[in-house]
């Protein structure tokens, strides 16, 4: 299966950089993963929300570009349906993503720290929440790919998801 994972925003800290360095080593016997990293739109201190607007048009220019064809497309927002880790392995063993569907795998979409462009939202096949509470874009990242781990485990009948 091939996973895509497009993030706005790098990661500077070493602790974020180490964090997604071991689930991409951890994924690598489950999926053909690929982290495609994006930078996110200067704005000043205090932004008006039609500069905002302005920077999540843009980025989502950029991870339109990132997105390969025929890919079944995930937006990360705290909007999206709440989905249990064991639902998200199901979703994994039924072949929505990738497997034996139409799509060629599966792409996260996460936005910065404004979060993404309601207009790329709306073009997303779904909408993915890991909870209504907000988290730092850095953070996100490594949970998405740590509960990506997590489903291909359950799929496993590892005794990692307790």
């Amino acid at each position: 299966m091939n996973v895509t994972v497009i993030c706005v925003g790098k990661l500077k800290e070493r602790f974020w950089a180490e964090a997604q360095g071991e689930y991409v080593k951890r994924l690598s016997s489950f999926c053909k993963l690929q982290i495609v990293e994006l930078s996110e739109e200067r704005l000043p201190a205090d932004p008006s929300p039609a500069l905002i607007q302005n920077a999540l048009r843009k980025e989502a220019e950029a991870i339109r570009a990132k997105i390969p064809p025929r890919s079944h497309v995930v937006a990360m927002c705290v909007e999206g349906v709440l989905r249990s880790s064991e639902a998200l392995a199901d979703t994994l063993r039924g072949g929505a993503w990738g497997g034996d569907s139409a799509a060629k795998g599966v792409v996260f979409l996460l936005g910065g720290s404004f979060g993404l462009d309601e207009a790329l939202k709306a073009e997303a096949d779904e909408r993915l929440s890991m909870s209504p509470m907000t988290f730092p874009h850095h953070l996100a990242r490594v949970m998405v790919l740590e509960q990506l781990y997590r489903a291909f485990q359950i799929l496993r009948g590892s005794p990692y998801h307790k």
